[in-house]
């Protein structure tokens, strides 16, 4: 069964809007896996407009289901990785300017890099995901770094989804196939929701997991956050 990993970046914004503590992340973290998420999700960005450090750090303490941090793999992502020890670290060539995750890596390109970076997380006892395009060549790349899985960055595939949905989906049906002849378990994450999701998830039966933050956020302002939830999960059965 595909799990669903909540990020809470969004919930952190909306406490950053006005200072102070309300919503509380912690609070959302251990009501999302109390209403049925199996994992949580943060992306800690430099300039903490969102998740903050200590965000993370008070998350490590509480959060019971997996945790998987997101981010750029620069010195601070590190540290923070090797002090956390999360069940899953996440990584994504976001600039420090950027507004979301817009790509996944070259890993061709980016081989020595990232190889060096997976070991190293690799050493703590941490998985390691590489978030890509749905291309073969990067998820083969994925494996000569030493992944141990590749995130799909599913954006494409959610703007031609109302267009044609098989189209939408055959670029990542052919990663998912290379991904699981090379041994990588294989999530997938980026405006994935309660439209876009069951189908994905029928065309990829091997999909290990979803990280879903800024459409499920949405939802929840209107059908409540616990019942928001429970519809995503249904949606991956």
């Amino acid at each position: 069964m595909t799990k669903l990993s909540v990020n809470i970046n969004k919930i952190a914004t909306l406490r950053n809007s006005r200072g102070g503590d309300n919503p509380n992340v912690v609070k959302a973290a251990l009501d999302a896996e109390r209403f049925g998420a199996e994992g949580i999700t943060v992306h800690p960005r430099p300039d903490e407009r969102h998740i903050t450090y200590q965000d993370v750090l008070d998350l490590s303490e509480v959060v019971t289901t997996e945790f998987n941090i997101e981010g750029y793999p620069d010195e601070r992502f590190m540290e923070i990785i090797k002090k956390v020890k999360p069940a899953q670290a996440t990584l994504v060539p976001d600039p420090p300017t950027a507004i979301t995750s817009n790509a996944g890596w070259d890993t061709v390109k980016h081989e020595g890099f990232l190889k060096e970076i997976c070991e190293a997380i690799k050493a703590e006892g941490v998985r390691v995901s590489i978030f890509v395009d749905p291309d073969p060549q990067f998820v083969m790349g994925a494996k000569n770094c030493g992944a141990d899985r590749i995130e799909l960055y599913t954006e494409p595939y959610a703007a031609n989804f109302h267009k044609d949905k098989e189209e939408a989906v055959s670029h990542y049906v052919a990663a998912a196939v290379k991904a699981q002849e090379l041994g990588l378990g294989i999530n997938a994450g980026h405006d994935l929701d309660l439209d876009n999701l069951k189908y994905l998830k029928e065309q990829l039966p091997q999909l290990d997991e979803v990280s879903i933050g800024h459409a499920l956020v949405c939802d929840a302002l209107y059908m409540g956050f616990e019942n928001t939830i429970q519809l995503y999960l249904r949606q991956l059965k």
